[in-house]
């Protein structure tokens, strides 16, 4: 029967339970990671619709508005660098469902991969926040995944689709514009 599953937190949940993989099933270590988990539900929007909004997007410079998200977006990034002083992961000792949920929104953040606001929310000083971040960024499979539905970047680097693993050594885009009659796709 089909299950309509929706919401990010609700499809990664449902992922997990499903495969057996990246939730805890000890029931305190479970709480800690949907906690997290949920945590990233409720703190992203002020991120990436308030901070990233108001700092980078909104055609009107409001300082307020900017302040008042960046105190919020350096609060949360503390929280983070918080817990992760207390483990490698959000969930613990593992990588989890709550480290892929928050991961894209505030490694990219810590990065300077969003917004073009690292120096401005002062970011190298949540040392353990960009100890995860790398520590995400450099699994092979955070890797594969950054490649599938890329549009930009590199053409080695974007794989439009992913049907089966040997894609990601035949089908990214430079392969494809390598194989093309007439060079390179415009």
């Amino acid at each position: 029967t089909p299950v309509r599953v929706f919401e990010s937190g609700a499809i990664l949940l449902y992922l997990a339970e499903k495969f057996g993989a990246f939730l805890p099933t000890e029931p305190a270590r479970r709480a800690e990671c949907l906690s997290w988990l949920f945590w990233q539900m409720g703190s992203a929007p002020y991120l990436g619709g308030g901070f990233g909004h108001f700092y980078a997007y909104a055609p009107t410079k409001i300082e307020y508005a900017i302040d008042r998200f960046a105190m919020e977006a350096k609060r949360q990034l503390d929280v983070l660098d918080r817990r992760l002083a207390e483990s490698p992961y959000l969930g613990g000792q593992d990588y989890s469902i709550a480290d892929i949920a928050v991961w894209p929104w505030y490694g990219a953040l810590v990065k300077g991969v969003v917004y073009d606001a690292a120096e401005f929310l002062q970011v190298e000083a949540y040392t353990h926040v960009q100890r995860w971040a790398d520590t995400i960024a450099a699994r092979p499979a955070v890797q594969r995944g950054r490649k599938v539905n890329r549009a930009w970047g590199e053409p080695s680097e974007q794989l439009h689709e992913r049907h089966d693993a040997a894609d990601f050594d035949t089908r990214t885009q430079d392969k494809i514009d390598a194989a093309a009659p007439s060079g390179p796709a415009t």
